[in-house]
């Protein structure tokens, strides 16, 4: 019997598979065991054509293939380039220990580049779980971006065979975390907080939001800039490291996409007639990844807030408080980090106009309050900065480019780095504030009086004090000042 690891993806973690091959006293078949699901038993015609290529013959027995363990249900074609060595090595002598092998095969023998290829290969690579594989050639762009990995890149099965055959024949590509593309990145503004007129108060919220991801919730009048703001803090934001380009890349994958992996940080934007388990992820039989996931690290913009369906406002609590969302079925449980910056905007009645001093609101009181209680208290609390928009004059010139505030963005990010936290002042802990949201005592007097006149909760104090530490960090001080803190209570929810 001969022996060789591969694994399968368990909902977002990647599982380690044994992959045995026994040749047996018996008549001629070709089985695999060991719910292998429809992929994977589809993989006996192609390892047959593919072994035809190298004329390999069956011999006049039963040969069975186990994937073990044989309770973990297994999926995806790369199991056909270890069933096929297997299978076409039986009779060398080969230790295929500490040796991992990936990919799918065609009828002609060549390896082929699969989808869930990176996610899995990544995953084994932060459990410790994996050193030497072989892979496809095709996938040696994106798998040598794993760093400390021992790849053997092969076109075709004969090729596969003849580096196990003769080690010395063999092409070693040593991974590490690929910095040229870092360093060769120049950031770029697609969108410029330049084209926006006016609306300084929104642009200073929108620079503190991005200095500290900081949840934002921008509410105005139709066409004065909310959506303009939204789409522009992406650029503004610090590009991402290594290590989440890498998460970004997995998640891609799971999603069915190519990775790019460009430092640019994730922007989602789901529409508000997307259904919850598109959002949060979910599926009858295996949870799907959803927005909130795909935007960790990066922003999670809902448009027309209100206009959301009841469920996914009051979902949206636990991945903006934990930072995490457990996607629970009968089948499997699968948690994924929600570390996003949350930006939100909104109307401020039905027809928009409830702000205008040049239209008529024609929404009575009933219908603004029908309208005001879709968001419930709990979900706003979770809201960091509120900013209403002014309208637009024609005196609005534009003051401040994404270029300008993406410099005070990484000012505040290096500030942060500095003192020694591990997560920006948006994402911080309760002993992270109480080591880093230092107030002098003047500062500590305005807090307790705003505590007592707005009866604000303590997640709202918390909330004020980060948004104060990252005013603080803009400006380039250490203390938190009193300066700072009423600017953070200014954009409190009244």
């Amino acid at each position: 019997m001969k022996q060789m690891h591969c694994a399968t993806l368990d909902g977002f973690d990647a599982k380690v598979v044994d992959v045995e091959v026994a040749f047996v006293r018996a008549l001629p078949s070709f089985s695999i065991v060991g719910l292998a699901q429809t992929s994977i038993q589809e993989s006996k015609e192609r390892i047959k054509s593919a072994l035809s290529t190298i004329d390999f013959k069956f011999p006049p027995q039963k040969v069975t293939v186990n994937l073990s363990p044989s309770d973990l249900k297994k999926e995806g074609s790369h199991f056909d380039l270890p069933i096929a060595l297997l299978i076409a090595l039986q009779k060398e002598n080969i230790n295929f220990k500490g040796l991992m092998a990936f990919g799918e095969l065609g009828l002609d023998g060549r390896l082929k580049d699969t989808n869930s290829l990176f996610a899995i290969i990544l995953s084994l690579a932060e459990s410790g779980l994996l050193s030497k594989i072989i892979i496809p050639k095709e996938s040696l762009k994106k798998i040598s971006k794993i760093p400390s990995l021992e790849i053997y890149p092969v076109e075709t099965l004969q090729d596969a065979i003849s580096m196990l055959v003769s080690p010395e024949t063999a092409v070693k590509y040593d991974s590490g975390a690929d910095t040229e593309e870092k360093k060769s990145y120049k950031q770029q503004y697609p969108l410029d907080f330049d084209d926006i007129k006016g609306q300084e108060v929104a642009k200073r919220a929108s620079l503190i939001a991005a200095a500290g991801m900081h949840n934002i919730l921008y509410e105005g009048s139709p066409g004065c800039g909310k959506t303009m703001s939204a789409k522009r803090l992406r650029y503004i934001l610090p590009p991402m490291n290594h290590e989440e380009i890498l998460y970004k890349a997995k998640l891609d994958a799971l999603d069915g996409l190519e990775p790019d992996f460009a430092p640019v940080r994730p922007f989602r934007s789901p529409h508000h007639s997307s259904t919850r388990a598109s959002i949060f992820g979910g599926g009858s039989k295996n949870a799907k990844i959803g927005e909130v996931a795909l935007a960790h690290n990066g922003i999670l913009y809902f448009d027309e807030f209100p206009h959301f369906p009841k469920t996914v406002l009051e979902s949206l609590r636990e991945p903006l408080e934990d930072y995490r969302v457990l996607i629970s079925r009968v089948n499997n449980k699968i948690e994924y980090q929600t570390k996003f910056l949350f930006v939100a905007s909104m109307n401020p009645c039905p027809c928009g106009n409830l702000l205008s001093s040049k239209k008529v609101c024609r929404c009575s009181d009933v219908e603004v309050q029908r309208y005001k209680n879709r968001l419930s208290s709990p979900l706003l609390d979770r809201i960091d900065i509120y900013v209403q928009m002014d309208e637009i004059t024609v005196e609005d010139r534009s003051t401040i480019t994404s270029s300008q505030m993406y410099e005070k963005v990484v000012q505040a990010f290096n500030a942060q780095k500095e003192r020694g936290q591990s997560e920006p002042n948006g994402k911080m802990n309760d002993s992270d504030i109480t080591q880093f949201c230092v107030l002098d005592d003047e500062s500590q007097g305005i807090l307790d009086s705003a505590i007592m006149r707005f009866d604000l909760s303590q997640r709202s104090i918390k909330k004020s004090l980060k948004v104060a530490r990252t005013i603080a960090d803009l400006e380039g001080s250490g203390m938190i000042l009193k300066k700072h803190l009423l600017e953070a209570l200014s954009y409190r929810i009244k």
